[in-house]
Formats: structure tokens, C-alpha cells, sequence
């Protein structure tokens, strides 16, 4: 009777249930405190479980003194038993350990398949929804992949109509404003001042109509009302994510994020909060009216918003991923830039496409001259303003600023367009008795987002750092 752990006879034998082995009871409690199962089979195993082996005191032999050839063969086989069952046992254990990570290779494996399929199923599902949402608004039909052109309201119409009836009869005939600047003042603008950065890595800036307030991002997901004459944040408007725009419509402030909301503030309260998009907004405008809003988004649609009653008014589909938005000076036409180097323009009235611009590139920013008869679109990390005349619907001029645009701004006389980038600012002007460009300023104030100040007196830059820099004459 040998143990079973030693090979030796034990002293205080006993015996386990679990696999019918006999133990030296010494070696098998402190085997069982450290595994807590039997040796043999490897069953959970206590020391409640043993049981004593009633026998008689076993005389240990004398060790063999190993002088002779016999002893030395005795002692040679029970080392060679011994480790032919310590190769036995890890040749198990490696079987066993074999098994258990091809198992857990296979689960990583299925575990993989399973994500990458989730994944397709989702990217599938939010296509297949954008599509859906562009068939539900269609006009009746079974074809669920038509893009829609939504008309608007008999009320809005007239609203529509009789601003551009108004501003048609005057726009072109309507002299400079007393004290507008001219070129020759333009060209002594230098930075007068430079606030301290107020969110680096914003590009929001809005300018009101008075000149003196400013949309400014400064905390993502927060835009500040800045005066500009104080130099300090007036009060913060809070979006429901990062601002990717920001506007005033008269006294009141539109924000836009990229979780699609777009959020309507007056005195620094919000009063309505719409989330038509399917995905992020990317852009604002507003119509001459004043109280007409549109908005573009990833989901290739622009929706207009009534803030008379705080309402919806429609929402029209595109073909493409819109990223910039503005109306025509005279309110019937609305531009927009997209993601497949288009610059449409829709007819507000009846949400159809009138015209298409073919671009580089993802145009990033649209605007109209106030003349009503130029638009100019910039496309992403360009240094060109490409620049149509609608009445021809053809390409008349592109604007070669040597420098990446990031941000136009017309001013209200149509005559200089302001350029901002990362390598600085620049000003160009159109003679409307020349039909020719110049360029009166250019300035090294590197600027993500610009804007005319107060009858074009000044420029407001948001530079890279998220500092405002004024620049006027000096």
C-alpha cells in the first residue's frame, strides 16, 4: 500500500472517495488546501471526505546502500517509472490545454463574425432608413427611391412672394448706404485688437446686424453671445452636442449641432427645439424675411422652419449629403452645397432643383452677392471662390487666392467679398463698371471663420487659436 502522491508507503494512511486512492495524510491535506480537488481525478475533494485507513504501523526499510549492480537497477527503473508518468501527466495536461484554447480561439473567431455582421446590418439599416425617409415624403408613388420636392404652405408663399416682390424692384438700383467703406479704405485694415482665445478649435461666427454682437463657439456644445465692443460674453447658449452653426435671425439665435438638433433662443432662453434631421446638421441660413430658417444635414435634406409659431414648415430631399446653405437677397431661391461637388439651387416655392453647379470637390460654403446675381462657392481645402453668373447659369470668374478659404462673407453692396483661411484673410472686389476683380486687402490674420463689421468698417476673424481679431483702419 503506497501513497499516491510519494510512491511511498505511508505512515498515516488514508484513503479518498473520489478516486479510491491511498494518501499519506499529511500530503494530501496540504494538496487539497492549495487545489481543493483529488490528484487522480481531479473532483473537488475536502478533508471531511478522506477516510482514516485503520493499519499497522509500517517499519521503513533500510535505503538500499546502491553498492551493488541489482540496487542500482532497482533504483534506475523506479526513476524511469517515475518519469514516465510525469510525461504521461503533461502529456494530458497539454492535450487538455490544447482543447481548451482551440475552444476559445473558435469563440473569438465566431465572436468576430458576429460584430463585423452586426455592423453591416447597421450600416445596411441606416441606409436603408435614409432611403425610406426620402421615399415617405414622395409624392404618392411606388417608386420608394424617388427624391422628393416638397412645396410650401399657401401662407408661406405669400410671405415668400411679397419679400421678393419688394426687394427685386429696389436691389439693383439701391445706392451705397452713407459711410459704407471703399476700397481705398479696405486696404488700411490691420488688426486694431485680439481677444484671448475663447475655444480653440471652433469655427461658429455670426455677426448681428448692428455689428456689435457676435455667435461665438466657446465650449463644445456652447455658444456665447460676445460683444464685441465690451470684449466679454454677454450670456451662453447651450446645443445638444458640438455646434457645427449659428446664426441670428433679428434678435433671436439659431444654433445647429451635429446630433441634428437645431434649437431656437431669444434673450438667452430657448423657445423651440426641433430635431427633423436623421444625423448631423452642417448648416444654416436665413431668409430675407427674417423669420424663415433653413437647415442642411447629412441626411440629404433641407428643412425650413417657421419661427413666427416655432413650426416646421418643410422638409425637401436631396440626392447627396448637403454640408452649406444660403438664400438668394431676393428670398426665392435657396443654394446649397454638397458632398458631390454640386452647388444646387432650389426654388423655394416648389422645392425644385433650377440649377446645378458642378465643383472640385465637397462644397463647404455658398453665398450670394447682394446684387442677386452672382453666387460663389468655395469647395473643401481649396484656395479658389468659384463665382457663376445665374442669369447664364455659367462659370465667370474663379477667384485664385493663393491661400486654403475656409469662410466667404458678400458684404450688403455686393461689392467686396471677403475671404478667410488658415493663412490669412483677403478682400476682393467687383467694379460693376470694369465687370473686373481686384484685390485691396490681403492680410496674414489667419481666420476659420470672417465676417463684415458695421457698414463694412471693420472685419471680425475668428482665428485658428479661438481668439476674435478686429481689423479696421488705422
Amino acid at each position: 500500500m503506497l501513497c499516491g502522491i510519494s510512491g511511498e508507503a505511508p505512515q498515516v494512511p488514508v484513503v479518498s472517495p473520489k478516486s479510491g486512492s491511498v494518501f499519506e495524510k499529511r500530503l494530501i491535506e496540504a494538496y487539497i488546501a492549495e487545489n481543493g480537488k483529488d490528484p487522480v481525478t481531479g473532483e473537488e475533494l475536502s478533508t471531511d471526505d478522506l477516510i482514516e485507513v485503520k493499519s499497522q504501523r509500517v517499519v521503513r526499510p533500510r535505503p538500499p546502500t546502491l553498492t551493488s549492480i541489482p540496487s542500482l537497477l532497482s533504483v534506475f527503473q523506479e526513476e524511469w517509472d517515475a518519469l514516465a508518468l510525469e510525461t504521461y501527466t503533461l502529456r494530458q495536461t497539454l492535450a487538455q490545454t490544447r482543447q481548451e484554447l482551440s475552444a476559445a480561439l473558435y469563440q473569438h473567431d465566431a465572436a468576430v463574425r458576429v460584430i463585423a455582421r452586426l455592423t453591416k446590418e447597421r450600416d445596411e439599416a441606416r441606409d436603408a432608413l435614409s432611403k425610406v425617409t426620402v421615399g415617405a415624403r414622395a409624392s404618392g408613388n411606388d417608386d420608394a427611391m424617388q427624391v422628393d420636392s416638397t412645396g410650401l404652405p399657401d401662407e408661406i408663399i405669400a410671405r415668400v412672394e411679397s419679400t421678393q416682390a419688394s426687394l427685386s424692384k429696389t436691389r439693383r438700383k439701391r445706392p451705397i448706404p452713407e459711410g459704407w467703406a471703399t476700397s481705398e479704405g479696405i486696404s488700411a485694415y490691420k488688426p486694431a485688437e485680439t481677444t484671448d482665445p475663447l475655444y480653440p478649435g471652433g469655427k461658429t461666427l455670426s455677426v448681428n446686424t448692428s455689428g456689435d454682437s457676435a455667435l461665438v463657439e466657446t465650449a463644445e456644445g456652447v455658444v456665447s453671445v460676445f460683444s464685441l465692443s465690451q470684449k466679454q460674453i454677454v450670456h451662453s447658449l447651450q446645443a445638444n452636442g458640438p455646434v457645427t452653426g449659428a446664426i441670428w435671425a433679428g434678435e433671436k439665435v439659431v444654433v445647429a449641432s451635429s446630433t441634428g438638433s437645431v434649437k431656437v433662443f431669444e434673450s438667452g432662453n430657448e423657445v423651440a427645439n426641433f430635431s427633423t434631421h436623421a444625423g448631423a446638421t452642417t448648416g444654416l441660413a436665413l431668409h430675407p424675411t427674417g423669420d424663415i430658417v433653413a437647415s442642411v444635414g447629412v441626411d440629404k435634406s433641407y428643412v425650413l422652419y417657421d419661427l413666427t409659431n416655432n413650426s416646421v414648415i418643410t422638409q425637401n430631399f436631396s440626392d447627396a449629403s448637403l454640408l452649406s446653405a444660403q438664400f438668394h437677397p431676393d428670398g426665392h431661391l435657396l443654394g446649397a452645397g454638397g458632398v458631390d461637388g454640386r452647388l444646387k439651387i432650389y426654388e423655394i416655392k416648389t422645392g425644385a432643383v433650377a440649377a446645378n453647379y458642378e465643383l472640385a470637390g465637397p462644397v463647404k460654403r455658398v453665398f450670394f452677392s447682394e446684387n442677386g446675381v452672382f453666387v460663389a462657392g468655395v469647395t473643401e481645402n481649396s484656395t479658389m471662390v468659384s463665382i457663376w453668373d445665374l442669369r447664364s447659369s455659367k462659370e465667370t470668374k474663379v477667384l485664385e487666392t493663393g491661400s486654403q478659404v475656409d469662410s466667404i462673407h458678400w458684404d450688403y453692396t455686393g461689392q467686396f467679398l471677403l475671404t478667410g483661411g488658415p493663412s490669412g484673410l483677403t478682400v476682393q472686389q467687383f467694379s460693376k463698371a470694369s465687370k473686373g476683380w481686384s484685390e485691396p486687402l490681403r492680410s496674414a490674420v489667419p481666420a476659420v471663420a470672417v465676417a463684415w463689421g458695421s457698414d463694412a468698417q471693420s472685419i471680425v476673424a475668428l482665428n485658428t487659436d479661438g481668439g476674435i481679431t478686429l481689423l479696421t483702419a488705422q
